[in-house]
């Protein structure tokens, strides 16, 4: 329903219910025409980036497809639809494929990993925390959605939203909190609308975070190269280390056994030896796994040339390619997400603070401020004007009272001292308490004063050409 919502139409193979309605990986990508490819098929195709999937097997393939279809979305993004989960072994068993090893796979090579929740069935299957383990490493690209937030009120909401980071502090192990975004991310009518403001604000911050993502492509694809560099230089470490301990002739198969089950102690040799961080080794466990099955006689000797020649790369040429990347990108277009949801909310009445705080009274012909004027005329009598004008001073005393802070207060001054005199008279002060009310509200004030909050009798008249 979130990849549906995103787009604003259906797309082949895509089934929406309230049960785990797939069983199959989706690549939902852009074609001239609307049409699916099966995954058999998918795998062999040199112009689609998916031919090292083939190592999962036929069982994998079978429950893999691309849809593709004319999106707006689509031409700057891909989205991967992955399968349902299940609570229980069932769905463990039942898939014929290593489902977590396929998620690895795919998170090692997207840009932003969504995490979906529904706020009326919140739970962390076995499964779902596998596959959330999958991701480990990848925590920089995961993203949390609490979607249907709209489906339960706004005391069980903080509750839901409570036990999820709970749930989540458990099972993704970083010091810091993830990013979770509330909302009602599909197309049906808000069930309770007291949280709406709220869901719109999630909504927009979701949609830049996604709308950002081609522009800084290049960039994050530079920053995985570097990462796996990092790796391939700590796994030649590793290897060439086993290499050198083994026997040249008799208690090979004895020798192996012992270097496999001393592997944390290796890990901590060679971290002392050659300076790298703990966080560079590959997870023992899996790395004990993968030895069993190798003959560590073939291995390679450490080749410092070439060791040599990644540090440099690391050290010198990466910082040129990233001030390359980063001129050629100042030099080009903002590349964002057009099409779809993205669309809805750009402009427009619909579009996120439209006629709220310093936007209110944008498309009125009367001045926004008179509605509360007379109010605030009173409290302008009141302060002692000389000359149809109060003092700073006295202005002063009046804008204290609403606990603000002087920093904020000084800038509702200076964006209400139109004439630059040091004092306000009674248009002016009307508007520096509309300033004042609008921060309390939880608006931002704005930067310069727009034109429909400038006082009638501070604007300038239209100079007319004949």
């Amino acid at each position: 329903s979130f990849t549906r919502y995103l787009l604003e139409q259906d797309f082949p193979g895509m089934r929406i219910g309230p049960e785990p309605t797939t069983d199959s990986f989706i690549a939902v990508m852009y074609g001239e025409s609307e049409g699916s490819v099966p995954g058999n098929a998918l795998v062999v195709d040199p112009k689609k980036p998916f031919r090292k999937l083939s190592r999962f097997g036929n069982a994998f393939l079978n429950r893999f497809l691309c849809s593709q279809l004319p999106n707006q979305v689509l031409k700057s993004i891909s989205i991967i639809d992955s399968p349902g989960i299940l609570s229980g072994e069932k769905q463990r068993i039942s898939r014929g494929y290593d489902f977590c090893q396929v998620l690895q796979w795919f998170a090692e090579r997207v840009d932003r990993i969504i995490l979906l929740f529904d706020a009326h069935k919140l739970d962390i299957s076995d499964e779902f925390s596998e596959a959330i383990k999958a991701f480990r490493g990848q925590d920089d690209k995961i993203r949390v959605v609490l979607n249907k937030a709209d489906q339960v009120d706004t005391q069980q909401l903080m509750r839901v939203y409570g036990a999820l980071m709970w749930s989540l502090g458990k099972v993704i192990n970083t010091p810091e909190v993830l990013r979770v975004y509330i909302g009602s991310f599909w197309a049906q009518p808000l069930r309770n609308t007291e949280n709406r403001r709220l869901f719109e604000a999630e909504a927009q911050d979701l949609f830049r975070d996604i709308q950002s993502l081609p522009q800084k492509a290049a960039v994050r694809k530079l920053n995985d190269l570097i990462k796996r560099a990092r790796l391939a230089k700590v796994h030649a470490y590793i290897i060439s280390y086993l290499k050198k301990e083994m026997p040249s002739v008799f208690g090979k198969e004895n020798k192996k056994k012992e270097l496999i089950s001393r592997l944390p102690e290796i890990y901590g040799q060679l971290q002392r030896e050659y300076h790298i961080s703990a966080g560079d080794f590959p997870e023992v466990k899996k790395m004990q796994e993968q030895l069993e099955t190798c003959d560590f006689t073939k291995f390679h000797s450490l080749k410092p040339k070439l060791i040599e020649a990644v540090d440099n790369m690391l050290a010198n040429k990466i910082a040129s390619l990233m001030s390359l990347i980063t001129q050629e990108e100042s030099n080009m277009p903002t590349e964002m997400v057009h099409g779809g949801a993205f669309d809805g909310t750009m402009a427009g009445p619909f579009g996120q603070g439209y006629g709220e705080g310093a936007k209110e009274g944008a498309d009125e012909d009367e001045w926004v401020v008179a509605k509360d004027k007379p109010a605030y005329d009173e409290i302008f009598y009141t302060l002692s004007p000389i000359n149809g004008k109060i003092s700073g001073i006295n202005a002063k005393k009046e804008m204290v009272t609403s606990k603000l802070p002087n920093s904020v207060l000084g800038k509702i001054w200076k964006l209400a001292d139109c004439d630059g005199d040091g004092m306000l008279d009674e248009e002016e002060f009307a508007l520096a308490k509309h300033l004042i009310k609008i921060k309390l509200d939880g608006y931002e004030l704005p930067g310069t004063l727009p034109p429909h909050l400038v006082p009638p009798s501070h604007r300038k008249p239209l100079q007319t050409v004949e």
